[in-house]
């Protein structure tokens, strides 16, 4: 379904939310499952969603500014660096460590939040990071393992968190000015340039993967990616930047989930009180929201 088949639709954003968030939580799994140098997988998952969305983006009409391109561009490359740190984050540390560590972007869009989008959290709204968070300390711990190779990978992840967060706010701000499939073209053909400058530059071998991989990178382009992160930008135009991070938090429940069932990475009897305080603090944030958002 198209940006404006939505709008005419009115579509709930937080049902969109919800979507975006089951689609994002695959991510992690199909990475593993490629047989792939990080920044070739995140690499080739931006060029198949810049291929995918780009014939809707080049057809897109009105004006926008050189700044909106700008701000879009700067997006693009923010996502890119979200990308190259999170995936390779998964060489070092488990599935439930990187997901969770990653997926703390509120943090950072609460403190930066009111000075880059004068979004406030309010009273609700830090009572939601909290609880959120206080998941996410729960979980990690559960999974703690302090060797340097594990910590490393945490580094990564909370690099791909704050790079994550400013991704989102920088879409809060220009989403509005921009058509939702020319402002994905843009972001997501920014990433795919930044990642193959990182690739290059940093001799990363870009062909010869198994067969199989390939098909894990188009799933990972078509779900995580065109799916998951198209629905996130859109639902950012219509909630706070702080309500759609929190959302995100849910990805560290399905992801832990699925990698247990899938690649036996059984998660710790502390997953599960991690994860009540993690739905909590989400349900709390929407419920803070329905008070505040109005349709655009």
């Amino acid at each position: 379904m198209t940006a404006d088949g939505l709008r005419q639709q009115r579509f709930p954003a937080g049902l969109a939310l919800l979507i975006a968030v089951a689609a994002v939580s695959w991510a992690a799994i199909l990475v593993r499952l490629c047989d792939a140098p990080s920044l070739g997988i995140a690499f080739y998952r931006m060029l198949f969603a810049t291929l995918a969305i780009a014939p809707w983006g080049l057809r897109s009409t009105g004006p926008v500014s050189v700044r909106t391109y700008g701000l879009a561009v700067t997006a693009g490359v923010l996502l890119g660096l979200h990308f190259a740190t999170w995936i390779s984050s998964l060489a070092f540390t488990t599935v439930a460590s990187s997901v969770v560590l990653v997926s703390a972007q509120p943090v950072f869009t609460a403190i930066l939040g009111p000075l880059l989008l004068r979004e406030s959290p309010g009273g609700r709204g830090w009572a939601a990071v909290t609880l959120a968070l206080a998941g996410t300390v729960v979980l990690a711990g559960g999974d703690w393992r302090g060797d340097p190779r594990a910590l490393l990978g945490d580094a990564l992840a909370l690099a791909g968190a704050l790079t994550a967060s400013l991704y989102l706010m920088i879409g809060r701000r220009v989403r509005a000015r921009i058509g939702f499939a020319r402002y994905l073209t843009v972001i997501y053909g920014s990433a795919a340039a930044s990642l193959l400058v990182m690739a290059l530059v940093g001799g990363v071998s870009l062909r010869g993967y198994p067969a199989l991989t390939w098909l894990w990178l188009i799933l990972l382009a078509a779900g995580p990616n065109l799916l998951g992160h198209s629905l996130l930008n859109w639902s950012v135009r219509r909630l706070r930047a702080l309500t759609v991070n929190l959302a995100i938090l849910g990805e560290p429940l399905l992801a832990t989930l699925y990698a247990a069932l899938l690649l036996a990475e059984v998660p710790t009897p502390s997953f599960y009180a991690g994860a009540a305080l993690i739905v909590g603090g989400v349900a709390l944030a929407v419920w803070d929201e329905s008070g505040r958002s109005r349709p655009i």
